[in-house]
């Protein structure tokens, strides 16, 4: 039987959550539903968790010796990596002291798309797309060369589509490259630049997230997610997607044989995990896997009875998670969510929420980031249901639009 403790006192289960972003907040919030301490840490101030969390830091998470420092400052049972930036060997070394979630290999693996294309292609024999990985802009040449354009072009470690392009023309490849040098999560090292990942194009007919929830109790799925990115990074989801029984077999069947090659040992490797499939007719290829609750998953806040941060709350604690159940009335079969972004620099705020949330069945969430300083940023997301996937994404849009977002 797992016992839980009371926060702030000696007896406390303490959470340390690598990164604290909108994800991480829902996460934080979940645990302390929970009964667990949450320590919020990440490279910037009043981060989205942080303004939940019993404790913050503010820390660069790839410094080894400052992310040691917190590490032993906090003494965590559990420490819950967030996002691709952290100094994962640092994790490994204390593993033996606290459970990293899902498990300090799987972390490593995940956190830059090397380790994990690598083990799902070639260890695994999983089908994706044509790729090469190069870190000289002549082997990027080369290699663009060699996969065919149209290719797409990311850094291997980023997120929210950071550093992503597309090259379609010969004309494109220098711009890439330069981009893809300053975009992502990684800075480059004597001669060699910032490792990239150049893919070839997917004519798939959908893409989805497979939401894979590893607990003491097994493996669960939630419904599959149907998504929209843009340059990389989530517009818009919804679930369930519509799929074929056939095409859904083969994806859980999939995701669970990534999720176990990462996590190898029975009693570890617990919580939630985000693996995007892209689908063609009844046959699924393997695209990206990241061991936490995935931005596409937002849409779970209204479309489960437990949403994808609550499944991974379970699962870390060592508690065991059950499949997920729908929710929604009569002619509410269906829900989907959609980002609303800002540009610019300065800090958001929001007018027209009231019109927003006059769209029927619709919900918002405001993150609460504290700036926003230049390019694009994800600052909310509205929810909404419907009696099918368009009715639910129809009026996700219709509260996106009447969200008014000005930066003061």
């Amino acid at each position: 039987m797992t016992s839980l403790g009371t926060p702030l006192s000696p007896h406390a289960t303490r959470v340390l959550l690598l990164g604290s972003g909108e994800l991480g907040k829902e996460v934080a919030i979940e645990l302390q539903r929970l009964g667990a301490e949450v320590v919020a840490v990440d490279r910037y101030a009043d981060a989205p968790a942080m303004q939940v969390a019993h404790r913050s830091h503010v820390v660069d998470m790839l410094d080894a010796d400052a992310l040691r420092a917190v590490l032993d400052l906090e003494r965590p049972h559990v420490v819950v990596p967030e996002i691709e930036a952290i100094a994962t060997h640092v994790l490994a070394e204390y593993e033996d002291r606290l459970r990293v979630v899902p498990t300090a290999r799987a972390t490593q693996l995940t956190m830059d798309r090397e380790g994990i294309r690598r083990l799902a292609a070639e260890e695994l024999g999983l089908p994706t797309s044509p790729y090469r990985f190069v870190d000289t802009f002549d082997a990027f040449r080369e290699a663009v060369a060699a996969v065919g354009t149209p290719c797409v072009v990311k850094p291997v470690m980023s997120s929210s589509g950071k550093g992503q392009s597309v090259v379609r023309t010969p004309d494109d490849v220098e711009a890439s490259w330069r981009y893809a040098q300053t975009g992502g999560r990684a800075t480059a090292t004597g001669d060699a630049g910032v490792r990239v990942i150049v893919e070839g194009f997917v004519e798939f007919d959908y893409e989805i997230t497979m939401l894979t929830v590893r607990s003491v109790a097994g493996t669960v799925f939630c419904p599959p997610v149907g998504h929209v990115q843009v340059d990389g990074d989530y517009r818009e989801s919804w679930q369930p997607a519509p799929m074929s029984d056939a095409a859904l077999t083969a994806a859980q069947a999939m995701a669970a044989r990534v999720t176990e090659a990462l996590c190898t040992s029975s009693d570890r490797g617990w919580g939630l995990f985000g693996v995007e499939l892209f689908v063609v007719g009844d046959e699924v290829l393997f695209s990206e896997v990241s061991p936490r609750p995935h931005d596409t998953g937002l849409v779970t806040l209204v479309s489960q009875d437990v949403s994808e941060f609550g499944l991974h709350a379970r699962a870390i604690l060592g508690l065991p998670v059950a499949a997920p159940a729908p929710v929604g009335g009569p002619g509410q079969g269906a829900a989907a969510s959609c980002a609303v972004l800002a540009e610019g620099t300065g800090i958001p705020v929001f007018d027209d929420v009231a019109a927003a949330l006059a769209v029927p069945t619709s919900q918002v969430r405001l993150f609460g980031k504290p700036s926003v300083d230049g390019g694009r940023r994800r600052v909310a997301v509205t929810l909404a249901r419907g009696a099918g996937v368009d009715e639910a994404r129809a009026r996700a849009r219709e509260s996106a639009a009447a969200l008014a977002v000005r930066l003061a």
